[in-house]
């Protein structure tokens, strides 16, 4: 058995309770490339004319986010932008590798990987266009 003296002990303890309480803001993604995740996630959410398809089942908007949001949570500090997000958690299975894919009211479809970098695409235009007064 390994025995540690009192002093080494005192910095052991002080180690694991500052990072015990180190805020969560300083481990957690920028606020804006979670703002981008959200409403990637969101806009999925809310769509009424798409289905998500992930390995040969369809889904909806709702089921599809909560699946999102569970891989985004599982993969936690590893995905530090919506581009991280799109290829991590809305692009393929991680267990079987098939690629998701995103059926359009009208029955098209379209890589999933496509469909977020088209929103991620139309968001970041949107916050970058001046205020209409």
């Amino acid at each position: 058995m390994l025995r540690y003296g009192p002093a080494l002990k005192a910095i052991l303890t002080s180690i694991v309770l500052a990072l015990a309480l180190l805020p969560p803001l300083v481990l957690a993604r920028e606020a804006r490339e979670q703002q981008r995740i959200d409403f990637l996630i969101q806009s999925v959410e809310s769509s009424k004319g798409i289905t998500f398809v992930r390995n040969g089942s369809e889904h909806d908007g709702g089921a599809a986010a909560a699946h999102l949001r569970m891989k985004l949570n599982y993969l936690g500090e590893r995905v530090k932008t919506a581009e991280d997000f799109v290829k991590s958690c809305a692009s393929e299975s991680s267990l079987t590798h098939r690629k998701y894919s995103i059926r359009r009211a009208d029955g098209t479809t379209m890589d999933s990987a496509a469909f977020f970098a088209g929103l991620l695409r139309e968001f970041d235009r949107q916050k970058r266009a001046p205020a209409h007064e």
